[in-house]
């Protein structure tokens, strides 16, 4: 605590061992836009570097780098990296870990603690939580209070078991650290715009959990030209709802290739049947030379004509 110390006069005469401490132990800088500046004065900061801790976007989030320097590695942080090695984040993932979510340190280690064993109570697995925890790194500053929320309201509003409910939120957990908004309002769409039944957006969220946090315009222009200009009705998009993740200028590309081979057939009673899975998920080349039946050169060709 520097603040403590008064000021010492500039004639007063100080003994060979202070004047080799005052070197040793330099003053932190007043003012600085960049944690590096502390890095060769705070043996916190040295730790953290060298677990892989990124500083430069540290003190890109608000109050991080503050909090960073009021912490003391021994006392503070070496019981919460050995709480998230237990948790199951891998030793060469704290560092990235870490970068993304450095409030983590000033935690409550109960608090913590607490949150994981409601996660083991509600029956997620070790590697489930490890999973979790990894793929959201901000799940454990949340109380059991709003998790428990959050995974009613994904089985409420959704209508789903237990279980698949689990699973949802296993696949995808920034479901219980996003936003709400966003997710209502996704489902709405669904709904009331692009008409899909209750029972039917249960299929396609439990498939594809991406579409909750999907931009509402793109899912919009993507069922559009599916639906109206392609003609797939609702039960084949329910079947293959991974169709609304793909690029919709990749759809209309190999759409528009298809239909200039007289080969648009989405079907299922055809012989000719080309189904969603195929048209989106195959690389170019296969696409060519198995669903379009053509040289990849044809297709390049094809697309400079567009």
């Amino acid at each position: 605590d520097w603040d403590d110390v008064p000021p010492s006069s500039a004639l007063e005469e100080i003994s060979e061992e202070e004047a080799v401490q005052i070197i040793a132990e330099p003053i932190l800088p007043l003012h600085s836009s960049t944690l590096r500046d502390y890095v060769d004065h705070s043996e916190t900061l040295a730790k953290l570097v060298h677990l892989g801790v990124d500083l430069s976007q540290v003190e890109k989030r608000q109050k991080a780098g503050q909090l960073l320097l009021t912490l003391d590695f021994e006392k503070d942080i070496r019981k919460i990296l050995l709480f998230l090695k237990d948790v199951g984040v891998e030793d060469n993932q704290l560092g990235p870990f870490l970068t993304k979510n450095p409030y983590i340190l000033g935690e409550d280690l109960e608090a913590l603690e607490t949150r994981v064993a409601y996660l083991k109570s509600k029956k997620f697995g070790k590697a489930e939580i490890a999973q979790m925890v990894s793929r959201a790194p901000y799940l454990l500053l949340f109380s059991v209070e709003r998790l428990d929320n959050r995974l009613g309201f994904f089985k409420n509003e959704l209508g789903l078991s237990v279980k698949k409910t689990k699973d949802l939120v296993i696949r995808l957990p920034r479901l219980l650290t996003g936003k709400l908004e966003p997710v209502k309002e996704n489902l709405q769409v669904c709904q009331i715009e692009l008409g899909f039944q209750r029972n039917e957006i249960q299929q396609i969220v439990f498939k594809t959990p991406k579409i909750l946090t999907a931009s509402k315009k793109r899912l919009k222009q993507t069922f559009d030209y599916l639906h109206n200009i392609m003609g797939i009705p609702h039960h084949m998009l329910t079947r293959f709802p991974q169709v609304f993740n793909s690029k919709l200028l990749r759809i209309k590309e190999r759409h528009m290739f298809l239909t200039f081979l007289g080969r648009a057939q989405y079907d299922p009673a055809q012989p000719s049947y080309i189904s969603l899975d195929q048209l989106v998920s195959l690389p170019d080349e296969v696409f060519c030379t198995e669903i379009a039946k053509a040289s990849v050169q044809d297709f390049e060709k094809f697309l400079k004509t567009l």
